[in-house]
């Protein structure tokens, strides 16, 4: 499949040396920083419009910041969309995110160098706003592309007091236009996102790509537990009503939950009162995130957390009040897109692992829209969100091939589920 003169092209060095040229549009500091609609935005406005004008894509920005590059097909033919987001948390790594743009366009010039014509359109979108930092929102582009996008959030400001709806206009957006940017997805065959996995499973497979099977839903709950404050050296261990004591039970009981039902859950947020040296604690608040690629099982997760809180709570003598707070349900990867995915990964490295993604990705909101599927590619000890993020250039070479094979094959895709290798 892959011709001699596309041998001499190493894909994952161009990938290597295009990320970390566009890692310098970044504030100062360590790492990237790059929130959206800012300076550094802009600067790396001009970075993708160069890839995407190098993979045959003519170039614009849309309404709501997304920077869309379309490599026409055939009169009448259908789009295939692949993406992911440019911007980054505050000191993060150079690969979340932006490593799914880069891909995207060099899978397409690896295709024009192969000589190979798709029958269908494709569109390369790097969307504006996908972490949540800089604005207390998130996934705009792609909800404005599905048709989710709720107009409050233009009225959202950040810490400087700015409004999401001049920010975005500053850059060319126009917030009211951008609420009219839903495509019809009669001719959107489905979107793929390249990421990396942002976890450990990959790297201890020994497998450099794998085949998300769905990302996970999401829910969190607020808990608070009250005791019985009194002197340290005074009160009797066993007359005590301690609730940190009970916190810690539950920490641990939570952790035990997840093992239970194998899925994630995390206790992240704690605060204890009065918080001093020499007191009993009499009150303790602390968040409980559960995440799950099935929402009955993080669902029971959620009934069964309800019960622990009140087992605890008779053992240490304390009230515990708990509430779901958030709750957002999982996605499942489009199986035909799916199997498509795993047989390139499968042609390309030899293996075609299957893992759910705990984090959520623009692909999420995009579902709302068509059928998504997503390719993950290995990071070094799964560190995300840090200056120490890292996929090798191999890895991103190898995804560039599994990404160009998909779309050259696509209207081969197999209806069974993925062959594994």
């Amino acid at each position: 499949m892959i011709n001699e003169s596309a041998r001499m092209t190493h894909w994952g060095d161009i990938a290597r040396e295009r990320l970390e040229i566009i890692s310098m549009a970044s504030e100062a500091g360590p790492g990237v920083t790059r929130l959206p609609f800012s300076e550094q935005y802009e600067a790396a406005i001009g970075f993708i419009t160069s890839w995407m004008t190098a993979a045959g894509c003519a170039v614009h920005l849309d309404a709501a910041g997304t920077l869309v590059g379309r490599r026409a097909g055939p009169k009448g033919a259908g789009t295939l969309l692949i993406g992911s987001h440019q911007d980054s948390v505050r000191q993060g790594g150079c690969f979340d995110g932006i490593m799914g743009v880069a891909l995207g366009c060099l899978a397409l010039e690896k295709l024009a160098q192969d000589r190979v014509e798709l029958p269908f359109a494709v569109e390369i979108l790097a969307f504006a706003d996908e972490e949540g930092v800089r604005f207390p929102t998130a996934l705009m582009g792609p909800r404005a592309l599905a048709g989710t996008l709720d107009p409050a959030v233009f009225a959202m400001t950040d810490n400087t007091g700015q409004t999401l709806s001049e920010a975005l206009a500053q850059i060319g957006g126009n917030s009211k236009v951008a609420l009219k940017l839903t495509r019809d997805n009669k001719d959107i065959f489905g979107f793929l996102e390249v990421h990396i996995e942002q976890g450990p499973v990959l790297e201890s497979l020994d497998a450099p790509l794998g085949v998300v099977t769905a990302i996970s839903g999401i829910e969190r709950h607020s808990v608070q537990i009250f005791g019985e404050a009194g002197h340290a050296g005074t009160v009797p261990m066993t007359l005590r009503k301690d609730a940190l004591r009970a916190g810690a039970k539950l920490v641990e009981a939570v952790h035990d939950l997840a093992l239970r039902h194998d899925l994630r859950a995390t206790v992240g947020a704690l605060t204890v009162s009065p918080n001093v040296v020499n007191a009993i604690p009499a009150q303790v608040d602390l968040t409980v995130e559960i995440r799950a690629p099935n929402d009955e099982t993080r669902e029971a997760a959620g009934v069964e957390l309800a019960e622990i809180c009140a087992q605890i709570a008779s053992e240490t003598g304390t009230q515990i009040e708990q509430s779901r707070s958030y709750a957002q349900p999982a996605v499942a990867c489009d199986p035909k897109l799916r199997a498509l995915l795993s047989n390139s990964v499968a042609q390309v490295s030899g293996q075609a692992p299957d893992l759910p993604s705990g984090a959520t990705h623009d692909a999420s909101a995009m579902a709302d829209l068509c059928p998504v599927a997503m390719l993950f590619v290995r990071c070094r000890g799964g560190i995300s969100h840090s200056p120490a993020e890292y996929a090798s250039n191999a890895d991103m070479g190898a995804a560039v091939d599994a990404l160009a094979l998909t779309l050259a094959t696509y209207n081969r895709a197999p209806e069974a589920e993925p062959v594994h290798v």
